[in-house]
């Protein structure tokens, strides 16, 4: 089935909109819920230390500072160049098992990064594993819910993601620190030389049994009763599917609005994972340990914006939170003029609770535009394509100003200023489709409002 399939597509959806969901958000959850939260949990805990760790690794190792900024585009790489396969390949394999083979693609990123593989080349192997692991794990949100509990179960998987990340970048934290280290590297197996003899070497080794608690976990997984979607034959029929399913999102008129958000949105929280490092460290004079913690702190702004934003808002009044963009945008500039830890931990929390609460009404819109269009691991994998490009191209210009000298505090000036401008632009898109196609945006909502089974 190709994303052009629209007939049947939208028989399937409305049939399954009509059925009986097979767990409720509130209250009593069946056991499947849990257990993708679960395995989502540990995976994205154990890829938010292992950032930590491979920051502290370069740092240790006397790389350049570009390249610890370069992380963060590296990891988002197969994102991109791999968009138009994990898709088609989460909807043709059971999402469980899609799971399961990227953690395990994950633990060979982390083992290559032990055995000495430089850490941005393995680094990307883990993220080519999250890449297949991106379209299966929202993916099978769709396939269990109806439309409108969609911003619910977004606001659960995003809280208990931030979470991972609160507790992932203060776990990286706490594994490099010398004082935990000593005790990590303290252990030792009888006649073996496993070659860890530093803190972010014995840091990474246990990020591999972090990924082996989250694949047992995916292979609990349950299977839903969506059918499975054949694979096009070839390369190039893949690309051209690919190319015609994002050509089609950015064509509906609540799906471009959505998908330019969380595009945005995306593309600075990416970045700011490693900026607000190099942001602690100049304003606050802040090592990688202290900086993780407050990286930490802006995702537990996110987490409470995420969850008020589950609680609170409709899907079909989901575009009223376009104008928080800008607010976001502006509210980054603020942080060049915080050297205060007492005023910067405040600020952060609200910066994160803006976006959280800003992207959760957002990605559950375009999730439901692209359930209605394509499928869910196509249209995951299309979000995850512009999303992780955005990451990349901010990414690849936010190392290119560090390569040549720009300070942090220039950096996050480029970034305030061009998120608030685009955000602007976005909703002045989203006027213009209102005023001069009112009928397709009436009917476009009307069907969000309506999707309640």
């Amino acid at each position: 089935m190709t994303c052009v399939d629209q007939r049947d597509l939208r028989r399937k959806f409305s049939a399954a909109s009509r059925r009986k969901p097979q767990f409720q958000i509130a209250g009593s959850m069946k056991k499947g819920f849990y257990t993708i939260m679960s395995a989502q949990f540990f995976s994205s805990l154990a890829d938010n230390a292992l950032f930590v760790a491979a920051v502290e690794m370069l740092r240790t190792n006397g790389s350049a500072e570009w390249q610890r900024a370069a992380l963060v585009p590296m990891f988002a790489l197969f994102y991109v160049v791999l968009a138009p396969f994990v898709g088609a390949f989460a909807d043709a394999v059971p999402k469980g098992k899609v799971m399961f083979v990227s953690n395990t693609i994950k633990v060979v990123g982390c083992l290559s990064m032990l055995v000495g593989v430089h850490p941005l080349v393995a680094y990307a192997i883990v993220g080519l594993g999250a890449a297949a692991y991106s379209p299966a794990k929202y993916g099978i949100l769709t396939e269990l819910l109806p439309p409108s509990q969609l911003v619910k179960a977004n606001g659960w998987i995003e809280g208990l993601t931030i979470t991972s990340i609160i507790l992932g970048v203060g776990v990286g934290g706490i594994l490099i620190d010398a004082r935990t280290a000593s005790v990590l590297l303290a252990f030792d197996f009888p006649l073996i030389d496993t070659g860890i003899d530093t803190a972010p070497q014995a840091a990474i080794a246990f990020m591999v049994i972090l990924y082996g608690i989250a694949a047992l976990f995916n292979l609990r997984i349950p299977r839903t009763e969506a059918p499975l979607q054949p694979v096009a034959h070839g390369a190039a029929a893949l690309v051209r599917e690919f190319a015609a399913c994002n050509s089609r999102l950015w064509q509906d008129k609540l799906g471009q609005i959505s998908l330019g958000m969380t595009t945005l949105f995306w593309g600075v929280s990416g970045n700011m994972r490693y900026i607000v490092f190099a942001w602690a460290g100049a304003a606050l004079g802040y090592g990688t340990t202290q900086a993780s913690l407050l990286a930490g702190v802006v995702a537990a702004g996110t987490a409470v914006g995420a969850v008020v934003a589950s609680m609170t808002i409709r899907l079909d009044k989901a575009t009223n939170v376009i104008p928080l963009g800008i607010a976001m945008g502006l509210l980054m500039l603020v942080l060049n003029f915080i050297d205060r830890l007492w005023l910067a931990v405040p600020f952060l929390i609200l910066l994160g609770g803006v976006g959280g609460y800003l992207v959760v009404p957002m990605n559950a819109l375009l999730q439901h535009r692209g359930h209605n269009l394509m499928g869910a691991g196509r249209s995951i994998a299309v979000q995850n394509f512009n999303e992780q490009a955005c990451i990349l191209g901010l990414g690849a210009l936010y190392t290119i100003l560090t390569r040549f000298g720009t300070s942090a505090f220039g950096s996050i000036t480029v970034f305030g200023l061009t998120i608030a401008s685009i955000m602007w632009m976005v909703g002045r898109w989203h006027r213009h489709n209102m005023r001069e196609h009112t009928e397709e945006m009436e009917r476009l909502l009307a069907i969000a409002r309506s999707d309640k089974h």
